[in-house]
């Protein structure tokens, strides 16, 4: 009876993998013309480390923004901007995913895009430190950020074998240069001198006033006073 059943099963089995692959739809490549296609290797590639550059940033910032919501550091304040810093690296890291499938360039190997960023620290002493933190992490993201306008405005890599030189390098991208300048460094130039703003104001407070400064200076980021 047990081997009746068995076969019945693997009859079963060997049913419904056959009408799952009758049923699955497999649609052939669409033959499009890459014409349009213009971004140059170089670009495409500081594009796609970029991607990984905003969401380490914006990992770095939820580390932080958990650091400052744990009952024992209790500042409701320094958690906020921290956690609305994280999503602004991410809707960054979006934002530079939609202009490469916007230039045709997210065809292939889109989940190499997004691996595992991991912050580099996990614990903060003070606000001013952490403040700090968040300064030098903004910075380096603004030094990747004009890095690529730098290799897109004049890409340097060589040319492979067989391939116009250049049609390929000797390529300006005004496009590329002109979003990146506008939409992307403005912002973070604007959020330094915030970031340093702050540091300077809370080193001053606590120099005056000890914890009870840093405390102070928690209420007014949570109630979104000027600093």
């Amino acid at each position: 009876m047990k081997a009746i059943y068995g076969i019945v099963v693997l009859i079963a089995a060997i049913y419904v993998q056959t009408s799952t692959a009758k049923l699955q739809c497999q649609l052939a490549q669409g033959n499009i013309p890459t014409k349009w296609i213009t971004m140059v290797d170089p670009c495409i590639k500081k594009m796609r480390e970029q991607v990984q550059v905003e969401l380490r940033a914006a990992v770095s910032y939820l580390a932080m923004g958990a650091h400052f919501s744990k009952d024992t550091v209790n500042r409701p304040g320094f958690a906020k901007i921290f956690f609305d810093a994280a999503s602004e690296e991410r809707e960054h890291a979006i934002k530079i995913i939609e202009y490469l499938l916007m230039r045709g360039e997210l065809t292939s190997k889109v989940g190499q895009l997004i691996k595992n960023p991991m912050p580099a620290k996990e614990s903060w002493e003070t606000g001013v430190e952490a403040l700090k933190d968040a300064l030098g992490l903004e910075t380096d993201v603004t030094i990747k950020i004009r890095d690529i306008i730098k290799e897109c405005e004049t890409p340097t890599n060589k040319c492979k074998d067989g391939v116009d030189c250049e049609q390929m390098y000797d390529f300006n991208d005004y496009h590329l240069v002109d979003y990146l300048t506008g939409d992307f460094l403005e912002e973070q130039y604007r959020g330094q001198r915030d970031l340093a703003g702050k540091t300077s104001t809370l080193e001053k407070m606590m120099k005056t006033q000890g914890a009870l400064g840093e405390f102070l200076f928690d209420k007014k980021l949570l109630n979104g006073e000027p600093l």
